[in-house]
């Protein structure tokens, strides 16, 4: 056994071994047994039973006069308390999407249009690759979420936030952090691993940035006003220690050369995903979808399940990124175990939310944030189900060093987390900014767009890359003719990366008109169809 997994193997034991002693806790101090009242401290009184679509309103429209008054009030003020951080990290995130979204799509064309720019050192696919990818995942994807969860903490805690000043100073190191990492990579200066291209001297920005926004969440937790954590802030609160903890392990410099340095790769992007983004989006979505509905979750007692299922499985998952590799073939073995474990927390939270929902689809009809929260919800089912089988050696044979992985990978960070962090923000900024969203048909043409995108993408990637690596199993089939057959399924590719791409543009424009406040003061939420038809949507569904 080398040191390198002699290490991981410690840590993994350390946090699962955490993990359990807090899962031996929360049985002991009866965290499970608060059932379905915990479920509705989401909830102020007399508010169950009653969506909150109404954006700006600060008592939704169908409540009846059993709420009291003080309450509604009270949750004004804490999401006005996260304002100043909130938007930071969001506008930041959005800003980001933007560069990605265009290193995503001329990283797409140079597969299929490979002299594509190609006389520039400044865009060759070696460069504008990882910058795609740090671009979305760190920018995007990951400043997104810190948005949503700074204004989702004092709503949990009905309290306001305290300390966010360290959250705007965390917002600004990460983006400082972001340009230089972003221009050293275009430079040719990378670390030349996936997922941690940022030179380690930029990653200690990203260290800091990070831990600067767990204090307010921290703070904010510790002067909380409810008895019970609600199950989103077991999510975000652990992502949030999660991360640090993570990325700076995975970039400490010189300790994990060679094959150490792979191994120690593979565990990081994979524990970066299921630890750090993925808390995130299953957070939301729990707090999202009972919210919208109005109704509580069908089993609180299922969603810790999911809570602690995912933190002792999934820190061993990502090694099965080397199966065939110079590992230890045990080693993989245990990954693919964990990997096949993940589908108790991933069942466990589709029969949650996808059982909260039954029996009210149709107010899919009316409102985008549960229309992209709810469609995220079940990529991640389908995603992390799909992830679980591609482990397996029998699997992987065929799709390892494909498309297939790729197309694997956008179904997780963008069909799952980035639609519900579309759905979250067009929930979010109407309370920061007590100003609607003034144009209807882009949201619609937004979801469109995007979703019609990822469709494309996923499904030409996965047969395309299928069918690659059947190709690459025959010893007889010249690799030329491989390339050419996966040709049409990356130009697809492109389609649906074009398509995606005007829909960030549309969403950007549609953003910055809300921090403008554009448009005419609207005195009803701004959904895919006329408030009145809500109304009569909800009636007949009751």
């Amino acid at each position: 056994m080398t040191p390198t997994i002699a290490i991981l193997l410690i840590i993994t034991f350390v946090v699962s071994a955490v993990g359990l002693l807090l899962l031996i806790w929360s049985i002991a101090t009866n965290q499970f047994s608060h059932g379905r009242i915990a479920a509705r401290t989401i909830f102020f009184e007399g508010e169950e039973g009653h969506g909150e679509d109404p954006a700006s309103a600060t008592k939704p429209d169908q409540a009846d006069d059993s709420i009291n008054e003080d309450e509604p009030q009270t949750r004004g003020i804490a999401d006005q308390s996260s304002r100043q951080a909130a938007l930071a990290w969001l506008s930041s995130a959005v800003f980001w999407l933007l560069v990605g979204s265009a290193y995503g799509l001329l990283t797409s064309g140079k597969f299929h249009w490979p002299e594509l720019l190609a006389d520039s050192e400044w865009l060759t696919f070696g460069r504008v690759r990882p910058m795609h990818l740090n671009a979305v995942a760190y920018g995007w994807a990951s400043m997104a979420c810190v948005g949503v969860a700074i204004f989702l903490i004092p709503r949990l805690f009905k309290t306001a936030l305290v300390g966010g000043r360290y959250a705007l100073w965390g917002a600004f190191l990460w983006n400082l952090g972001m340009i230089l990492g972003l221009v050293a990579i275009n430079m040719g200066l990378s670390d030349g691993k996936e997922w941690l291209e940022f030179p380690w001297q930029v990653d200690i920005l990203f260290v800091i940035g990070g831990g600067l926004c767990a204090i307010p969440l921290v703070l904010t937790a510790a002067n909380r006003r409810v008895s019970h954590l609600y199950v989103t802030s077991w999510y975000l609160l652990a992502a949030l220690v999660w991360f640090p903890f993570l990325f700076l392990l995975a970039n400490l410099p010189v300790v994990f050369p060679g094959t150490s340095g792979a191994t120690v790769n593979w565990w990081f992007a994979h524990n970066v995903l299921g630890l750090w983004v993925t808390p995130f989006g299953v957070g939301i979505a729990y707090y999202m979808i009972p919210k919208i509905l109005g109704r509580p979750i069908i089993s609180y007692q299922l969603s810790l399940i999911g809570f602690w299922s995912l933190a002792l499985f999934y820190s061993q998952v990502g090694i099965h990124h080397l199966v065939g590799g110079p590992v230890p073939t045990w080693l993989v073995t245990l990954s693919i175990v964990h990997s096949v474990m993940m589908s108790i927390p991933v069942i466990t939270v589709a029969i949650n939310q996808h059982g909260t929902m039954w029996g009210h689809f149709g107010r899919l009809k009316d409102s985008p944030t549960l229309r992209f929260v709810w469609i995220g919800a079940l990529m991640y089912t389908v995603s992390s189900l799909q992830g679980s089988m591609e482990a397996l050696r029998s699997v992987n044979v065929i799709t390892h060093f494909t498309h297939y992985t790729v197309g694997h990978a956008h179904l997780g960070m963008y069909a799952f987390l980035s639609l519900i962090l579309f759905g979250a923000i067009y929930f979010i900024m109407p309370r920061l900014m007590d100003w609607e969203w003034p144009w209807r048909p882009l949201i619609g043409l937004h979801f469109w767009l995007v979703t019609s995108g990822i469709l494309i993408y996923v499904v030409s990637l996965s047969v395309g890359g299928w069918l690659q690596g059947l190709a690459l199993l025959d010893a007889e089939t010249p690799f030329m003719d491989i390339v050419r057959l996966t040709l049409p399924y990356l130009e697809a590719r492109t389609l649906g990366g074009a398509l995606m791409t005007l829909g960030h543009v549309i969403f950007a424009v549609h953003f910055v008109a809300m921090l403008r406040r554009s448009g005419k003061q609207h005195h009803q939420p701004t959904l895919f169809r006329s408030a009145q038809r809500t109304r009569d949507t909800l009636e007949g569904s009751r």
